[in-house]
Protein backbone atom coordinates (compact mmCIF):
# COMPACT_ATOMS: atom_id res chain seq x y z
CA UNK A 1 0.00 0.00 0.00
CA UNK A 2 1.44 3.69 -1.09
CA UNK A 3 2.32 4.99 2.50
CA UNK A 4 3.01 8.63 1.54
CA UNK A 5 0.21 12.00 1.03
CA UNK A 6 -2.37 11.81 -1.10
CA UNK A 7 -0.74 14.85 -2.29
CA UNK A 8 2.90 13.27 -3.21
CA UNK A 9 0.66 9.90 -4.47
CA UNK A 10 -1.09 12.41 -7.26
CA UNK A 11 2.37 14.66 -8.20
CA UNK A 12 4.00 10.73 -8.73
CA UNK A 13 0.96 9.74 -11.17
CA UNK A 14 1.43 12.78 -13.25
CA UNK A 15 4.62 12.59 -13.35
CA UNK A 16 4.46 9.42 -14.55
CA UNK A 17 1.41 10.16 -16.72
CA UNK A 18 3.50 13.08 -18.45
CA UNK A 19 6.56 10.64 -18.83
CA UNK A 20 4.44 8.17 -20.68
CA UNK A 21 3.03 10.95 -22.95
CA UNK A 22 6.62 12.22 -23.61
CA UNK A 23 7.55 8.69 -24.88
CA UNK A 24 4.43 8.20 -27.08
CA UNK A 25 5.41 11.67 -28.50
CA UNK A 26 9.04 10.67 -29.10
CA UNK A 27 8.22 7.16 -30.84
CA UNK A 28 6.03 9.11 -33.81
CA UNK A 29 9.05 11.06 -35.11
CA UNK A 30 10.07 8.79 -37.77
CA UNK A 31 5.91 9.71 -39.17
CA UNK A 32 6.98 13.15 -39.05
CA UNK A 33 8.49 15.67 -42.04
CA UNK A 34 10.07 18.86 -41.24
CA UNK A 35 11.96 21.16 -43.53
CA UNK A 36 14.37 23.29 -42.64
CA UNK A 37 15.20 26.95 -44.13
CA UNK A 38 18.40 27.59 -42.78
CA UNK A 39 21.63 29.32 -43.16
CA UNK A 40 23.74 26.22 -43.56
CA UNK A 41 27.26 26.22 -41.53
CA UNK A 42 30.45 24.18 -41.85
CA UNK A 43 31.97 23.38 -38.16
CA UNK A 44 35.23 22.89 -38.58
CA UNK A 45 37.37 21.80 -35.92
CA UNK A 46 41.45 21.27 -36.37
CA UNK A 47 42.67 19.67 -33.30
CA UNK A 48 46.60 20.30 -32.32
CA UNK A 49 49.01 19.08 -29.70
CA UNK A 50 51.02 21.58 -27.65
CA UNK A 51 54.92 21.58 -29.06
CA UNK A 52 56.51 24.69 -28.28
CA UNK A 53 56.56 28.24 -27.71
CA UNK A 54 57.26 30.28 -31.01
CA UNK A 55 60.35 31.95 -31.32
CA UNK A 56 58.68 34.58 -33.83
CA UNK A 57 55.88 35.78 -31.57
CA UNK A 58 54.50 34.62 -28.00
CA UNK A 59 52.60 32.16 -29.55
CA UNK A 60 51.63 28.32 -29.16
CA UNK A 61 52.97 26.36 -32.00
CA UNK A 62 50.76 23.21 -32.27
CA UNK A 63 51.49 19.66 -33.87
CA UNK A 64 48.61 18.75 -35.78
CA UNK A 65 46.54 15.75 -35.31
CA UNK A 66 43.30 15.61 -36.97
CA UNK A 67 40.21 17.62 -38.57
CA UNK A 68 36.88 17.01 -38.64
CA UNK A 69 34.16 19.12 -40.39
CA UNK A 70 30.51 18.90 -39.09
CA UNK A 71 27.38 20.34 -40.05
CA UNK A 72 26.97 23.75 -38.06
CA UNK A 73 24.08 26.12 -37.85
CA UNK A 74 20.93 25.19 -40.15
CA UNK A 75 22.82 22.07 -40.83
CA UNK A 76 23.46 21.07 -37.39
CA UNK A 77 19.69 21.46 -36.92
CA UNK A 78 19.05 19.29 -39.82
CA UNK A 79 21.40 16.58 -38.38
CA UNK A 80 19.68 16.46 -35.22
CA UNK A 81 16.24 16.11 -36.48
CA UNK A 82 17.60 12.98 -38.57
CA UNK A 83 19.27 12.21 -35.48
CA UNK A 84 16.07 11.89 -33.61
CA UNK A 85 14.46 10.19 -37.01
CA UNK A 86 12.28 12.67 -38.38
CA UNK A 87 12.49 13.16 -42.46
CA UNK A 88 13.82 16.15 -42.78
CA UNK A 89 14.42 18.35 -46.12
CA UNK A 90 17.09 20.51 -45.36
CA UNK A 91 16.81 24.01 -47.98
CA UNK A 92 19.62 26.84 -48.15
CA UNK A 93 23.03 27.62 -49.91
CA UNK A 94 26.78 26.68 -50.20
CA UNK A 95 29.16 27.56 -52.24
CA UNK A 96 30.96 25.60 -54.66
CA UNK A 97 34.13 25.01 -52.27
CA UNK A 98 35.25 21.80 -50.16
CA UNK A 99 32.93 23.01 -47.06
CA UNK A 100 29.89 22.93 -49.40
CA UNK A 101 30.81 19.44 -50.70
CA UNK A 102 31.49 17.87 -47.60
CA UNK A 103 28.20 18.72 -46.16
CA UNK A 104 26.63 17.65 -49.02
CA UNK A 105 28.87 14.39 -48.48
CA UNK A 106 27.43 14.42 -45.21
CA UNK A 107 23.83 14.95 -45.61
CA UNK A 108 23.91 11.77 -48.31
CA UNK A 109 25.95 9.29 -46.30
CA UNK A 110 23.14 10.19 -44.02
CA UNK A 111 20.32 9.56 -46.45
CA UNK A 112 19.17 13.13 -45.87
CA UNK A 113 17.90 14.52 -49.59
CA UNK A 114 19.90 17.36 -50.89
CA UNK A 115 18.02 18.79 -53.76
CA UNK A 116 17.07 21.45 -51.45
CA UNK A 117 20.46 22.32 -50.95
CA UNK A 118 21.51 24.88 -53.74
CA UNK A 119 25.38 25.06 -54.53
CA UNK A 120 26.37 28.54 -56.19
CA UNK A 121 29.45 29.64 -57.78
CA UNK A 122 28.94 33.33 -56.60
CA UNK A 123 28.81 32.11 -52.99
CA UNK A 124 30.67 30.91 -50.26
CA UNK A 125 29.77 28.34 -47.38
CA UNK A 126 29.73 29.46 -44.03
CA UNK A 127 32.56 27.88 -42.37
CA UNK A 128 33.26 28.09 -38.57
CA UNK A 129 37.05 26.82 -37.81
CA UNK A 130 37.84 26.12 -34.52
CA UNK A 131 41.67 25.58 -33.16
CA UNK A 132 41.65 23.71 -30.43
CA UNK A 133 44.54 22.92 -28.57
CA UNK A 134 46.27 20.68 -25.36
CA UNK A 135 48.86 18.05 -24.05
CA UNK A 136 48.85 14.43 -24.98
CA UNK A 137 45.68 12.41 -22.82
CA UNK A 138 44.40 16.14 -21.70
CA UNK A 139 41.23 18.03 -22.38
CA UNK A 140 41.82 20.27 -25.83
CA UNK A 141 41.02 23.95 -25.44
CA UNK A 142 39.34 26.14 -27.97
CA UNK A 143 42.21 28.68 -28.12
CA UNK A 144 40.81 30.79 -31.44
CA UNK A 145 38.05 30.89 -33.59
CA UNK A 146 38.50 31.69 -37.38
CA UNK A 147 35.04 32.66 -39.62
CA UNK A 148 35.06 32.56 -43.30
CA UNK A 149 31.87 34.08 -44.41
CA UNK A 150 30.37 35.17 -47.85
CA UNK A 151 30.67 38.82 -48.77
CA UNK A 152 26.97 39.19 -49.32
CA UNK A 153 24.16 37.76 -49.28
CA UNK A 154 22.40 35.33 -51.49
CA UNK A 155 22.00 36.91 -55.04
CA UNK A 156 18.60 37.63 -56.24
CA UNK A 157 18.34 34.71 -58.37
CA UNK A 158 19.50 32.11 -55.60
CA UNK A 159 16.76 33.49 -53.35
CA UNK A 160 14.13 32.98 -55.70
CA UNK A 161 15.43 28.87 -55.76
CA UNK A 162 15.91 28.74 -52.40
CA UNK A 163 12.07 30.17 -52.37
CA UNK A 164 10.69 27.70 -54.33
CA UNK A 165 12.32 24.87 -53.07
CA UNK A 166 10.90 25.53 -49.66
CA UNK A 167 7.47 25.54 -50.76
CA UNK A 168 7.97 22.54 -53.11
CA UNK A 169 9.16 21.03 -49.04
CA UNK A 170 6.36 22.34 -47.67
CA UNK A 171 3.68 20.35 -49.41
CA UNK A 172 4.83 17.50 -47.67
CA UNK A 173 5.90 18.72 -44.65
CA UNK A 174 4.48 18.34 -41.09
CA UNK A 175 6.56 21.90 -39.98
CA UNK A 176 8.86 24.60 -41.22
CA UNK A 177 11.84 25.20 -39.63
CA UNK A 178 13.65 28.21 -39.26
CA UNK A 179 17.01 28.87 -38.23
CA UNK A 180 18.74 32.42 -39.31
CA UNK A 181 22.11 33.08 -38.40
CA UNK A 182 21.91 36.17 -40.23
CA UNK A 183 22.98 35.14 -43.89
CA UNK A 184 20.86 35.06 -46.00
CA UNK A 185 19.28 31.69 -46.50
CA UNK A 186 16.65 32.30 -43.97
CA UNK A 187 15.51 35.52 -44.76
CA UNK A 188 12.45 37.62 -43.64
CA UNK A 189 11.44 38.10 -46.86
CA UNK A 190 11.39 34.82 -47.94
CA UNK A 191 9.59 33.57 -45.30
CA UNK A 192 7.36 36.47 -45.21
CA UNK A 193 7.12 35.42 -48.66
CA UNK A 194 6.00 31.60 -48.36
CA UNK A 195 3.70 32.52 -45.49
CA UNK A 196 1.65 34.64 -48.13
CA UNK A 197 2.04 32.24 -51.37
CA UNK A 198 -1.64 31.45 -51.36
CA UNK A 199 -1.39 28.04 -51.28
CA UNK A 200 -3.30 26.88 -47.83
CA UNK A 201 -0.82 23.45 -47.14
CA UNK A 202 1.81 26.15 -46.94
CA UNK A 203 -0.13 28.29 -44.53
CA UNK A 204 -0.96 26.20 -42.19
CA UNK A 205 1.63 24.35 -41.96
CA UNK A 206 3.53 25.19 -38.12
CA UNK A 207 6.69 27.62 -38.37
CA UNK A 208 8.96 27.41 -35.73
CA UNK A 209 11.54 30.04 -35.76
CA UNK A 210 15.20 30.70 -34.91
CA UNK A 211 16.64 34.18 -35.52
CA UNK A 212 19.88 35.22 -34.16
CA UNK A 213 19.10 38.73 -35.14
CA UNK A 214 16.11 40.30 -36.39
CA UNK A 215 13.51 37.49 -34.13
CA UNK A 216 10.93 40.74 -34.30
CA UNK A 217 10.87 40.84 -38.39
CA UNK A 218 9.40 37.84 -39.20
CA UNK A 219 5.53 37.92 -40.12
CA UNK A 220 3.33 34.59 -39.19
CA UNK A 221 5.62 32.40 -36.77
CA UNK A 222 4.08 30.04 -35.14
CA UNK A 223 6.45 29.37 -32.30
CA UNK A 224 10.22 30.65 -31.98
CA UNK A 225 13.40 29.90 -29.63
CA UNK A 226 15.49 32.74 -28.77
CA UNK A 227 17.80 32.79 -25.65
CA UNK A 228 17.69 35.06 -22.78
CA UNK A 229 20.40 37.66 -24.29
CA UNK A 230 18.42 37.71 -28.01
CA UNK A 231 15.07 38.40 -25.95
CA UNK A 232 17.03 41.10 -24.42
CA UNK A 233 18.24 42.66 -27.70
CA UNK A 234 15.55 42.31 -29.43
CA UNK A 235 13.36 44.30 -26.65
CA UNK A 236 15.99 46.80 -24.95
CA UNK A 237 15.56 45.33 -21.94
CA UNK A 238 17.32 44.08 -19.02
CA UNK A 239 16.20 40.54 -17.63
CA UNK A 240 18.67 39.14 -15.28
CA UNK A 241 17.50 37.22 -12.40
CA UNK A 242 14.30 38.87 -12.45
CA UNK A 243 11.24 36.29 -12.89
CA UNK A 244 8.80 39.24 -13.24
CA UNK A 245 10.79 41.00 -15.90
CA UNK A 246 11.30 37.70 -18.13
CA UNK A 247 7.35 36.76 -18.15
CA UNK A 248 6.45 39.88 -19.06
CA UNK A 249 9.43 40.19 -21.69
CA UNK A 250 8.10 37.04 -22.76
CA UNK A 251 4.15 38.08 -22.88
CA UNK A 252 5.77 40.62 -24.57
CA UNK A 253 7.64 39.21 -27.41
CA UNK A 254 4.41 36.53 -28.27
CA UNK A 255 2.04 39.52 -28.47
CA UNK A 256 4.36 41.45 -30.98
CA UNK A 257 5.30 38.31 -33.20
CA UNK A 258 1.77 36.84 -32.79
CA UNK A 259 3.25 33.58 -31.70
CA UNK A 260 1.19 30.08 -30.51
CA UNK A 261 4.57 29.72 -28.49
CA UNK A 262 7.65 30.87 -27.05
CA UNK A 263 10.72 29.34 -25.65
CA UNK A 264 12.90 31.43 -23.85
CA UNK A 265 16.51 29.38 -23.40
CA UNK A 266 18.50 30.17 -20.22
CA UNK A 267 21.71 28.47 -20.39
CA UNK A 268 22.36 27.22 -16.53
CA UNK A 269 19.15 28.38 -15.94
CA UNK A 270 17.04 26.24 -17.76
CA UNK A 271 14.10 26.90 -20.05
CA UNK A 272 11.01 29.04 -19.62
CA UNK A 273 7.80 27.95 -22.25
CA UNK A 274 5.33 30.62 -22.79
CA UNK A 275 1.81 29.61 -24.54
CA UNK A 276 -1.37 31.09 -25.51
CA UNK A 277 -3.27 29.28 -23.10
CA UNK A 278 -1.88 28.90 -20.00
CA UNK A 279 1.03 30.54 -17.60
CA UNK A 280 4.31 30.64 -18.30
CA UNK A 281 6.49 27.33 -17.31
CA UNK A 282 9.38 27.73 -15.95
CA UNK A 283 11.44 23.92 -16.31
CA UNK A 284 14.98 23.57 -14.31
CA UNK A 285 17.75 22.69 -16.49
CA UNK A 286 18.18 18.51 -16.82
CA UNK A 287 21.55 17.37 -15.96
CA UNK A 288 24.81 18.91 -14.62
CA UNK A 289 25.24 22.34 -15.11
CA UNK A 290 28.82 21.94 -15.47
CA UNK A 291 28.29 22.03 -19.08
CA UNK A 292 31.37 20.26 -21.87
CA UNK A 293 30.50 22.45 -24.59
CA UNK A 294 27.54 24.73 -25.52
CA UNK A 295 28.64 24.84 -29.55
CA UNK A 296 24.92 23.96 -31.38
CA UNK A 297 22.99 23.61 -28.36
CA UNK A 298 20.92 25.73 -29.60
CA UNK A 299 20.47 23.56 -33.05
CA UNK A 300 19.68 20.51 -31.40
CA UNK A 301 16.81 22.43 -28.84
CA UNK A 302 15.09 24.16 -31.64
CA UNK A 303 14.98 20.71 -33.46
CA UNK A 304 13.88 18.84 -30.63
CA UNK A 305 11.13 21.34 -30.38
CA UNK A 306 10.04 21.60 -33.86
CA UNK A 307 10.39 17.68 -33.99
CA UNK A 308 7.83 17.39 -31.13
CA UNK A 309 5.39 20.27 -31.87
CA UNK A 310 5.14 18.38 -35.81
CA UNK A 311 3.94 15.44 -33.53
CA UNK A 312 1.41 16.52 -32.02
CA UNK A 313 2.54 18.03 -28.64
CA UNK A 314 1.07 21.01 -26.53
CA UNK A 315 4.03 23.75 -25.92
CA UNK A 316 4.91 22.52 -22.59
CA UNK A 317 5.91 18.76 -23.66
CA UNK A 318 7.93 20.42 -26.61
CA UNK A 319 9.62 22.33 -24.42
CA UNK A 320 10.19 19.15 -22.05
CA UNK A 321 11.78 17.14 -25.06
CA UNK A 322 13.74 20.29 -26.41
CA UNK A 323 15.17 20.57 -22.51
CA UNK A 324 15.85 17.30 -22.08
CA UNK A 325 17.82 17.51 -25.58
CA UNK A 326 20.00 20.49 -24.37
CA UNK A 327 20.98 19.29 -21.44
CA UNK A 328 21.94 16.17 -22.92
CA UNK A 329 24.14 17.93 -25.94
CA UNK A 330 25.84 20.15 -23.76
CA UNK A 331 27.97 17.17 -22.34
CA UNK A 332 29.06 16.59 -25.45
CA UNK A 333 32.61 18.36 -27.07
CA UNK A 334 32.03 19.89 -30.27
CA UNK A 335 29.06 19.85 -32.19
CA UNK A 336 26.86 17.36 -31.37
CA UNK A 337 23.52 15.81 -31.61
CA UNK A 338 20.69 13.83 -29.61
CA UNK A 339 19.32 10.42 -30.59
CA UNK A 340 15.80 9.28 -29.58
CA UNK A 341 17.19 6.40 -27.61
CA UNK A 342 18.78 9.45 -25.63
CA UNK A 343 15.69 11.18 -25.06
CA UNK A 344 13.41 8.18 -24.37
CA UNK A 345 16.49 7.19 -21.49
CA UNK A 346 16.98 10.10 -20.22
CA UNK A 347 12.97 10.34 -19.22
CA UNK A 348 13.15 7.38 -18.00
CA UNK A 349 16.19 8.23 -15.56
CA UNK A 350 14.35 11.87 -14.51
CA UNK A 351 10.65 12.64 -14.85
CA UNK A 352 10.11 15.87 -16.23
CA UNK A 353 9.57 18.52 -13.97
CA UNK A 354 8.96 22.27 -13.55
CA UNK A 355 9.07 25.46 -10.96
CA UNK A 356 6.73 27.33 -9.32
CA UNK A 357 6.49 30.74 -9.30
Amino acid sequence: MFAGSPRSFYSMTKHLKQAERLRKIIESFPKVTVTVLGDLVADEFVYGEISRVSREAPVLILKHRERTVLPGGGANAVNNLADLGVNVLPVGAIGDDEPGRLLLKFFRHKRIPVSGVLKDKSYTTVTKTRILAGMTHNTRQQVVRVDREPENPPNRHLTRELFLAAREYLRASDALLVSDYGYGSASPAIVNALRQSGRRRVVNVPLILDSRYRLLEYAGATAATPNEPEVEAALGVRVGQDWEKLAEAGHQVMERMKLQSLLITRGRDGMVAFDQKQAPVDIPIFGSDQVADVTGAGDTVIAAFSAALAAGATTEEAAQLANYAGGIVVMKRGTATVSREELLRAIQQSPPSTRLH
